[in-house]
């Protein structure tokens, strides 16, 4: 039966979108995906159903999306709902964190509360009490243990039983069923007045597995999409004139092809469009890669998310909201994350066969020793012992425990890593592909050979450009700044949109832009900035985007690794040949998004695993569709969402100092599995035969556990010299601050 909330036929059709001719799609909300095994089950379910073509699960946003043929919706509720997963529509304004993590601690804090108030009741009764003192402190330990079950148990029991009672299993049921086997075997022997009771066995099951659990969620919830942040680049409405003349400020989800959007300068394009009216500089870096500002005029065509640099623009909308360059962006990176979520972490591929293994081992057993012995008494107290000795809190530590240190050795480098499994997959990286402009350099323009430029000029120009927000005249600017040029009274100073600046010192007039426009005529024929007085040239200008710093030391310690490196941009074939020249690695120029995303595939169907470093818009799906990712700090605000991995501080060195942690954390994950599973080895026989009560199972138990976080914490206490950044200050911290609205 359907939940209440189930979505109905005419809502799936309404909210689905058509992608092609007889084939449309929807995205639902499934918040009960939390591992591959459900990523699976959601998707087989799905792709079943008559007329459903495709259906992609995406674990990080929890959500799935479903293409089908025909006009009438399958039943994609009721299917899922038959599945054990509750579905709605999705709908990003509204979603909001579903305080997992809040129930966690909690359970955990109500555990480890429980577990040791029993254990020093247990205390007691070990030292030898009385029978009478015995049951009483057996009664006290039941009272503390029910509720403690009843409680922090039910993240455990629910999932179980809503895998029983669909007919499978998973990791849940032999924790659930060890624990609830071993407080009802207690409260049996409590009440017979018996000498043996296990609350305390239960209780620190329960405690060891919520750690592992809540570090787990922690590591899983740190990576979130980017396509969230899509949304914050763009506007959230803009100015359109009205038939009349008035101007009327429209959400963005209302402005339909032919009205005529208000640009002011500073301002985002909402919506593709082409100029009726107006001529400006547009900044492109972050949707196309360009490092230098493009001029635009009526009749040029610009896409959503580009910023106006120059003057107010009319722009005539060619595209609604949902057919826009980043709803098409959106659609890219939701296909390019739910390909990457299809990657098994190391616990869930571990877990898929542990958990058959735990219920046949203990069943067998319990069988076994009715046989033997006909005494029910005695042979389920021993399964229950092999439940809780095989239980796997070692086997739920030892992943995650690596993790939660590698993240923060990583972050006292000035690293931050947003997922476990994206360290799983950096430690595996083979191949590397950076982005140019703002990855590889400042993406910031420079002045070249600025010494050569006379100080009276450079300190006029640095006047002029000090009152304009271009790069160029920032670049310009900064370069008076730092030779401290001596302050020149302008007057009448004013910006031509897309031409360049204009001001009067005395009776003089002076032009600061492009060469075309400053002077009467081209002198030499080349383009670029120039400073002119009265029509003459006086200087100049070059500009460059230089390397960030690190960057040739980090290229050449790839290389040292074996790692291929290359690099594809967006930007011009000039500027990265000369970039690709300097470092000595093979290039790819002028590459769109798609492309960026098609080269990555062509690269892992060659049997490579990508790492992919990036900072754009229009580097994102490039960003979601590699193995693993990174964005520096300094990255647009949907870069750090899209990547795996951000490092804070302004040095490239940062990306194989990731990949060596990384790859000492896949070691230790590994020692980790191995002992779990040589403890397993040793112990299982041993409870199989009858020699150890569940309480000593218990303590073996914990003793796993602990054994599995010592040697994690190995990886905290040898840093690697050079793995401490130099403290970054507030400068860093205000880089990842969104930096929408701002040009780079």
């Amino acid at each position: 039966m359907p939940t209440e909330q189930s979505v109905t036929s005419e809502e799936l059709l309404l909210a689905s979108r058509e992608v092609a001719p007889g084939l449309r799609q929807i995205e639902l909300s499934v918040p009960g995906m939390h591992c591959g095994a459900c990523i699976a089950r959601v998707e087989r379910v799905l792709s079943g159903l008559p007329a459903v073509e495709r259906a992609r699960a995406n674990l990080s946003t929890r959500r799935v999306s479903v293409a089908w043929h025909g006009d009438k919706p399958p039943a994609l509720a009721e299917a899922l709902d038959d599945a054990g997963f509750e579905s709605h529509l999705h709908d990003a304004a509204s979603e909001a964190t579903d305080g997992t993590l809040g129930r966690l601690v909690r359970a955990l804090a109500v555990a480890g509360f429980a577990a040791g108030n029993i254990m020093m009741l247990s205390v007691a009764v070990w030292s030898g009490a009385d029978a009478e003192s015995r049951d009483l402190f057996h009664w006290l330990s039941a009272a503390i243990a029910l509720p403690c079950l009843a409680y922090s148990g039910r993240v455990f029991f629910a999932s179980a039983w809503q895998a029983l009672r669909r007919g499978r299993t998973n990791m849940d049921v032999p924790i659930s069923i060890g624990v609830l086997l071993a407080f009802g075997m207690s409260l049996y022997e409590t009440i017979h007045h018996g000498p043996h009771a296990y609350f305390d066995a239960a209780t620190s099951l329960l405690f060891f597995l919520l750690i592992g659990r809540t570090l787990d969620h922690v590591m899983r919830e740190r990576a979130r999409t980017a396509v969230e942040g899509l949304a914050r680049l763009a506007p959230r409405g803009a100015s359109v004139l009205q038939a009349d003349g008035s101007q009327r400020y429209l959400p963005v989800e209302e402005i339909r092809p032919g009205m005529a959007v208000l640009l002011a300068a500073g301002d985002r394009v909402p919506v593709d469009g082409r100029i009726v009216d107006g001529r400006s500089e547009i900044d492109g870096s972050l949707v196309s890669g360009e490092s230098v500002p493009r001029p635009v005029v009526a009749g040029d065509r610009l896409q959503a998310g580009v910023l106006n640099l120059g003057g107010p623009l009319t722009v005539e909308a060619t595209a609604a909201a949902r057919d826009s360059f980043l709803a098409e962006m959106t659609r890219m990176m939701e296909t390019a994350e739910a390909g990457r979520t299809a990657y098994r972490r190391i616990a869930d591929r571990a877990a898929r066969f542990y958990a058959p293994a735990i219920h046949v081992t203990a069943f067998a057993t319990f069988v076994g020793w009715m046989i033997l012995t006909g005494d029910a008494h005695r042979a389920i107290t021993v399964a229950i012992a092999v439940l809780i000795i095989t239980c796997p809190c070692a086997l739920g530590l030892a992943v995650p425990m690596v993790q939660v240190v590698a993240a923060r050795r990583l972050f006292e480098s000035g690293i931050m890593v947003k997922d476990g499994g994206a360290l799983e997959r950096l430690a595996e990286a083979d191949h590397v592909v950076f982005d140019k402009t703002g990855t590889l350099t400042g993406g910031v323009p420079q002045l070249v050979d600025a010494d050569g430029i006379a100080p009276g000029s450079l300190a006029v120009a640095a006047a002029m450009a000090s009152r304009s927000r271009h790069p160029y005249s920032r670049a310009i600017a900064a370069e008076g700044l730092r030779r401290q040029s001596p302050a020149v009274a302008l007057a009448d100073i004013s910006e031509q949109p897309g031409a360049g600046l204009k001001a009067r010192a005395g009776d003089k007039v002076y032009r600061l832009g492009r060469a075309e426009w400053a002077l009467p005529t081209a002198e030499d024929g080349r383009p670029g900035v120039v400073l002119s007085e009265e029509g003459r040239l006086l200087c100049r200008f070059s500009f460059a985007d230089g390397l960030r710093a690190g960057a040739e030391e980090a290229i050449a310690a790839l290389k040292a690794k074996g790692m291929p490196v290359e690099i594809v941009s967006g930007d011009h074939r000039e500027p990265v040949h000369r970039v690709a020249s300097s470092l000595d690695v093979p290039c790819l120029a002028g590459v769109p998004p798609a492309a960026k995303v098609a080269r990555i595939a062509v690269l892992a169907a060659t049997g490579r695993k990508v790492l992919m470093v990036g900072d754009g818009l229009n580097d994102t799906p490039a960003l979601a569709a590699a193995h693993v990712s990174m964005a520096p700090a300094s990255a647009a605000d949907i870069g750090r969402n899209a990547a795996d991995i951000v490092f804070l501080r302004d040095d490239l060195r940062a990306v194989p100092q990731a990949i060596e942690i990384a790859r000492e954390a896949r070691g230790l994950v590994r020692q980790n599995l191995l002992l779990a599973v040589a403890y397993n080895v040793l112990a299982v026989p041993i409870a199989v035969l009858g020699q150890v009560t569940p309480l000593v199972a218990a303590i073996a138990m914990s003793a796993s556990s602990i054994m599995v976080v010592a040697n994690a914490l190995r990886l905290g206490w040898r840093p690697k010299r050079g793995d401490r950044a130099t403290p970054s200050g507030h400068d860093d911290l205000a880089a990842l601050r969104p930096a929408v609205g701002a040009g780079r």
